[in-house]
């Protein structure tokens, strides 16, 4: 009987062991360890408590993907090279960094904007050609007296921007000298116009020829300072003519003449590598670009298209791509504003739209607007009173406050760099969207994925026979870059 109960009360404590081992039996030892390539995973959480923070890596382990959602990653398929991602650095932004900073803050956020590694790597800007509504006042390079011209140009002078413009862009080249610059005129001078100002109006036709030569001696002009212009488009927006800032209408026919008569053959009797862009307005009026595109002289001086995403759909870039793959796109201004204050939904729609739709219609490059704005929205002088920098200047202390669009051009920038491909990812199952880069350099990997589902997501990365699984929130964004 003795020995009945010591054999029960051994098996119960056996049963009741807390590692469910009996006394004495090894344990299994630690878990075994990852043995593929570690993703660096970089993520911004919709309730701004994680901005691109780096988290914990993930690993590629051999093996099936698990029977989750899976993103397949192939770099066999390549499409477009990279230029770049930023924004542009209108006059407001350059009066700011310039005369509201301290040189050891103008210093500290340039390298944050235009470094790497801590930067965010921005390898793309755009430049206004003359004054925007975003200037501290009108101009532009050639300017005179009511009723006077200067068709052979001796008054022209890009001297308006060398005060703050140009020290920037030239710094900016300095950090980082893969730094692409395009720029755009918003008028050009008033007596080229049928309105006789920068406000409104058209091209007069006898300006064709001097306004191809003021559009020669700016590239010109700004190469001497050592700041050389990539990518030209021959009007801002020329669908629209504002009424308070420079602006003018330039239909199809008229930019279709004027690229294939006067400023295409201009550069290229004067070797000017200097590409030239038609359009730089919205996605919902593509039969204008396409119009000029159809043009039997124009299209052998285009190299592509430039878009802004104020109208329409950014389905319209691939629209235009499949009828002139020759032709590359650029999307080249997007802002944001109090007119959508919700980091969340901004979040979401910048990088869903712009950073995602946008490189897999064909984009090269994408910028957002102003790179910097004060707390009151400007400098400006007419136009938007309530847009969105990149980044806010305090302009009494020179404070910089990095906005949702920082963090989505970063979730890019920071990683894909200049002469990157777009690779095939699969994207658009359950509510993730993705777009994937294979960067020329040292052949790393970028994977951007936003989940614009209303539920949080778990998937897999399937890349060379390897699968890594990650689980992402609702509204969250990440990049996994990898080699």
């Amino acid at each position: 009987m003795t020995s009945r109960v010591f054999l029960l009360a051994l098996a119960a404590g056996v049963a009741c062991a807390p590692n469910g081992r009996a006394p004495g039996e090894p344990g299994p030892g630690p878990p075994p360890q990852p043995s593929g390539p570690a993703a660096e995973v970089w993520l911004t959480t919709p309730d701004g408590s994680r901005l691109l923070s780096r988290e914990p890596d993930a690993h590629f382990d051999s093996g099936p993907a698990p029977s989750i959602t899976t993103i397949a990653v192939d770099e066999a398929a390549t499409y477009q090279e990279i230029v770049g991602f930023g924004a542009a650095i209108t006059d407001a932004s350059a009066w700011l960094i310039q005369n509201k900073l301290t040189p050891s803050q103008r210093e500290s956020l340039l390298r944050d904007l235009f470094g790497r590694n801590p930067g965010i790597g921005l390898s793309f800007t755009r430049l206004t050609m003359g004054a925007s509504d975003f200037s501290l006042r009108q101009y532009s390079y050639d300017d005179m007296p009511a009723g006077q011209t200067d068709p052979t140009l001796v008054h022209f002078s890009i001297d308006p921007n060398r005060a703050d413009v140009l020290p920037v862009v030239q710094r900016a080249l300095a950090i980082n000298p893969q730094l692409k610059i395009m720029a755009s005129p918003w008028s050009p001078p008033g007596w080229m116009k049928t309105s006789g100002s920068l406000i409104q109006g058209t091209l007069l036709p006898e300006a064709y020829g001097p306004f191809a030569e003021y559009l020669r001696r700016y590239v010109a002009a700004y190469g001497a300072e050592g700041v050389p212009i990539y990518a030209i488009t021959v009007q801002n927006e020329p669908h629209f003519e504002p009424s308070d800032y420079p602006g003018m209408r330039l239909e199809p026919p008229a930019r279709a003449r004027f690229v294939g008569g006067y400023l295409g053959p201009l550069f290229a009797q004067n070797g000017i590598g200097t590409l030239i862009l038609d359009w730089d307005h919205n996605w919902d009026q593509y039969q204008s670009p396409l119009q000029v595109l159809a043009d039997s002289v124009a299209p052998r001086y285009i190299a592509g298209v430039a878009w802004h995403c104020y109208a329409g759909d950014v389905a319209a870039q691939t629209l235009v791509h499949d009828a002139h793959a020759d032709k590359d796109a650029y999307f080249t201004e997007c802002s944001g504003g109090e007119w959508a204050p919700n980091f969340a939904d901004n979040l979401k729609w910048f990088v869903r739209t712009l950073i995602v739709g946008s490189t897999r219609g064909w984009a090269k490059g994408v910028l957002l607007w102003n790179l910097a704005l004060d707390e009151h929205y400007g400098p400006h002088t007419g136009g938007c009173g309530n847009c969105r920098g990149v980044v806010t200047i305090n302009s009494a202390s020179g404070g910089v406050i990095r906005n949702v669009e920082y963090y989505a051009l970063a979730h890019a920038s920071r990683f894909v760099r200049p002469g990157a491909r777009r690779i095939e990812s699969t994207t658009g199952v359950e509510g993730l969207e993705t777009v994937a880069f294979r960067n020329s350099d040292d052949a790393s990997k970028a994977l951007i994925v936003v989940n614009t589902a209303a539920l949080d997501r778990s998937f897999a990365v399937r890349w060379a026979g390897r699968s890594l699984t990650y689980a992402i929130a609702a509204g969250s964004v990440v990049t996994l870059a990898w080699k």
